[in-house]
């Protein structure tokens, strides 16, 4: 059995069933799906627990903690939602599962537990305890109730400038914080940027996270590390050059996805991304948005140089110039947030069920990151498009576009009409003087 009720409370339960049926017999029988409801309608369980028992499964705790729901799937593993037994209180329980539990995977997730354990700020989310049930290793951290800012904008659409300045700041915080301490995320993308219901942002997700003066061991050192729609050129070019100033690149990059809609460089491979990043400009953010203002832009372009000594050097200087454009409203308070996941959602963490080892394409690594969070909806960069300013960028090599735009379809249309313009008075040209020589050969006989 589960032991999340009591056999008083199962009975209180089947008798509730019996009388909501009409039947006070107590030679009716309950169907398993009515009495799973029956608990969960009374507070007994929660829709997640009540569905993985109907399926066979009892075991529901981590350690101190009780799992009551799936909340979703990370880099490393799956996050369920829990509650300490003792305590009470709500939080996210990150799960390393049996199939990356190897020697590695378990001293990067030690290392992230440290790492986020030195941190306290109210836009960064915090860790609260850390431990391992037999092999399953587990991080318990601030449960934090809305959504990320990329399923926001995927489900919702680029943000009014206002409100994405409104986050981003926030998150800027938190990376302040964490860049004082010497610490630098290498990973700030929109799903990284938790949002509540409350307007208050959270970056989260450090498990890729470094010191800027432990490169000596840190196990990533000299690896590409991050996601690569949001890669600063540097670490491209030369991932030991790592730096605070990544993560503003970064978080500007988060700033142009969240009041455009889409990635700075939309479709390809990681490599066509990773080359784009070191070599192109995106495209300028008002022929997404046009209502943004054009001092906004100047702001997103001096967190995107190319150059890190040209770009805005701290987390500091971003909060005081994104600070006049925030408004202090919610993105998602007057916004109807995405239902749950259709996916039949994984087991509780269990040695002997480690659950599904799928993560959705969301990986954190340069190599298996993929173009998961294009939009394939806008047209790479070319040389005479019209860009985000800046300094102008050398050695820049334009490519050609991933799909077929509306302008390019029209010129595909002029072209033909105009081959068929040339070609058919020529033809009737040609079979002309076909004619007129065939009449004179033998009309002259």
């Amino acid at each position: 059995m589960s032991g999340l009720v009591t056999p008083a409370q199962l009975e209180d339960a089947i008798a509730r069933a019996r009388q909501a049926s009409g039947e006070e017999t107590a030679q009716l029988d309950i169907d398993d799906k009515t009495l799973a409801q029956q608990t969960v309608d009374m507070g007994l369980l929660t829709r997640y627990q009540a569905d993985q028992i109907m399926s066979g499964r009892t075991k529901f705790k981590l350690g101190p903690y009780i799992m009551t729901d799936w909340i979703g799937q990370g880099g490393m593993g799956q996050v369920y939602k829990g509650i300490h037994e003792v305590m009470g209180r709500e939080s996210a329980v990150k799960v390393l599962p049996l199939t990356k539990a190897t020697a590695e995977a378990i001293s990067n997730f030690t290392r992230e537990i440290r790492t986020q354990a030195q941190l306290d700020h109210p836009n960064l989310v915090r860790a609260y305890d850390a431990g391992h049930d037999g092999n399953v290793h587990y991080l318990v951290v601030e449960y934090v109730p809305g959504t990320d800012l990329r399923r926001l904008i995927r489900t919702h659409g680029a943000l009014p400038v206002q409100q994405a300045a409104n986050v981003i700041m926030q998150a800027a915080k938190g990376l302040d914080h964490a860049h004082k301490r010497g610490l630098i995320h290498r990973d700030v993308k929109p799903g990284n940027i938790l949002v509540t219901p409350d307007g208050i942002a959270k970056v989260s997700d450090l498990g890729l996270a470094g010191f800027m003066k432990d490169a000596a061991s840190d196990p990533r050192a000299g690896k590409i590390v991050g996601t690569a729609d949001y890669l600063a050129p540097e670490i491209i070019r030369s991932p030991g050059d790592m730096s605070a100033v990544c993560d503003i690149y970064s978080l500007g990059c988060t700033l142009y996805y969240a009041v455009c809609g889409k990635v700075p460089f939309p479709g390809g491979t990681p490599r066509d991304k990773a080359r784009r990043h070191c070599e192109e400009t995106p495209w300028h953010p008002r022929r997404f948005n046009p209502e943004i203002p054009e001092e906004f832009v100047e702001i997103i372009a001096d967190m995107m140089e190319k150059n890190p000594a040209d770009r805005i050097q701290t987390a500091a200087e971003v909060v005081a110039r994104i600070e006049p454009w925030a408004a202090e409203t919610s993105p998602i308070s007057s916004r109807k947030l995405g239902s749950k996941s259709p996916w039949t959602a994984p087991p509780p963490p269990d040695e002997d069920e480690p659950g599904q080892d799928t993560d959705g394409g969301q990986e954190n690594s340069y190599g298996e990151s993929g173009s998961q969070f294009s939009q394939g909806t806008a047209l790479t960069g070319s040389a005479s498009q019209e860009t985000i300013p800046g300094k102008p960028r050398r050695n820049t090599t334009p490519l050609q576009p991933m799909i077929v735009s509306v302008d390019e379809a029209s010129d595909a249309t002029t072209y033909i009409v105009l081959t068929l313009a040339v070609s058919v008075p020529l033809s009737m040209l040609a079979g002309a003087i076909l004619a007129s020589l065939v009449f004179w050969l033998f009309g002259a006989k």
